[in-house]
């Protein structure tokens, strides 16, 4: 079963990429990035300061491939499901994530974020929900060092 890193391009995605690819040898597991990259122009903006999906799906998948040349880069385009039109990206971006860990049957999803687990957790973050699926295990890399 794979490892899944949802990839940002942020310091504690590639740090939780770091950590994965350690896991992975030590297991001889496969490392799966996974890139989810909304249409939401708005979102792109605030996150990745560009409007382009295409150039920050091109970014990421340079920059994943400098840290782990070996790793398997996946990109999901979420949408608005049909029953939901109201979510927001944050939403369907977790709702991505969770879909391909089920997808792939990852075994441990590893993901980068200062926020994650704590009792009080911000809009933005993908951390806590991600880590609500009972499918996997989750390892939460809070710091990049």
């Amino acid at each position: 079963m794979p490892l899944l890193v949802p990839f940002d391009g942020s310091t504690l995605s590639q740090a939780a990429l770091e950590r994965a690819v350690e896991f992975g040898e030590c297991l001889d597991r496969n490392v799966v990035v996974l890139a989810v990259v909304p249409e939401d122009e708005r979102y792109l903006e605030d996150r990745w300061g560009e409007t382009d999906p295409e150039l920050v799906v091109e970014r990421l998948r340079s920059r994943a491939h400098e840290l782990v040349p070996e790793a398997t880069f996946r990109v999901e385009r979420p949408t608005d499901p049909e029953d939901e039109p109201y979510a927001d990206a944050t939403i369907n971006v977790v709702r991505a994530i969770r879909e391909v860990a089920g997808d792939i049957d990852a075994d441990v999803v590893f993901v980068g974020s200062e926020n994650a687990g704590r009792v009080s957790t911000p809009v933005t973050s993908v951390g806590a929900p991600v880590s609500e699926d009972p499918r996997y295990d989750v390892h939460i890399v809070r710091h990049a060092d």
